[in-house]
């Protein structure tokens, strides 16, 4: 099942305190590129982890490939990238980043 999962972290830029400036996806490309899981890092490194990212939502959306971060179809103020499956569970487990908060 690895080959059928992708990792992305996502930067976004800061809007306040309560929205994450950091993302990273578990991203299933099997089932539509629905995420497995998700974190969430923000400006003051506060990580908040989300097993089911789902939950709550009226409407699911895949998860958008990186290029598409990257070429601004999903709008500005984003860069993505690909990550390992050991970078993702790190800070899954650890619930600590210490990384960079910023693309640049």
């Amino acid at each position: 099942m690895e080959n059928d999962i992708e990792y992305i972290q996502l930067f976004m830029e800061y809007e306040s305190d309560d929205m994450p400036v950091v993302y990273f996806y578990e991203v299933n490309l099997k089932d539509n590129r629905f995420a497995l899981r998700e974190i969430e890092v923000f400006a003051d490194r506060t990580v908040k982890l989300e097993n089911d990212l789902y939950c709550d939502v009226i409407e699911a959306c895949p998860i958008p490939t990186v290029d598409e971060f990257n070429t601004k179809v999903w709008g500005e103020g984003f860069y993505a990238t690909i990550i390992s499956k050991e970078e993702f569970d790190e800070i899954w487990n650890t619930r600590s980043y210490s990384k960079n908060l910023t693309a640049i």
